[in-house]
């Protein structure tokens, strides 16, 4: 069973993707999801809501990390990354793990056959420059 948390990721890459295609509204696209349901998916709307507005800040973010232009990526795999990057810089009480880990996830689920390990890669990285006392701790515990 999903938790409340996981369905709202999920909710908002389907949100982000649509978007991407359509161009159209992602809350309104968001909205419309089945299953969405305004006041238990608030994250979701939160979510795709940070996304819409900071987008460029989050390309300025994700962009260096890339083996290939950002427009190359498969929709989902974008939408993945701005969810993750939007999470590490907006939503410190979450930790970084946490955000990889569920990144990872909406991967497997959603992403080609190798595009988690790819989104791994990418947001260690980003965790490792917005969130470098964390990720210190993490990897060497006292």
């Amino acid at each position: 069973m999903k938790n409340a948390r996981r369905q709202s990721r999920e909710l908002a890459l389907q949100a982000l993707y649509a978007w991407q295609i359509s161009g159209g509204d992602p809350v309104g696209e968001a909205r419309g999801l089945e299953g969405f349901d305004r006041d238990e998916h608030a994250f979701a709307e939160a979510l795709v809501r940070g996304v819409r507005d900071r987008v460029d800040e989050l390309q300025g973010h994700i962009v260096p990390h890339l083996d290939r232009e950002l427009v190359k990526l498969s929709p989902v795999e974008r939408s993945i990354l701005y969810i993750g990057t939007f999470e590490l810089l907006a939503h410190p009480e979450t930790p970084f793990k946490v955000v990889i880990n569920e990144a990872i996830e909406l991967g497997k689920s959603f992403g080609g056959s190798q595009g988690h390990r790819f989104v791994n890669g990418v947001l260690e990285k980003i965790a490792s420059r917005l969130r470098p006392d964390e990720v210190a701790r993490a990897r060497n515990p006292a």
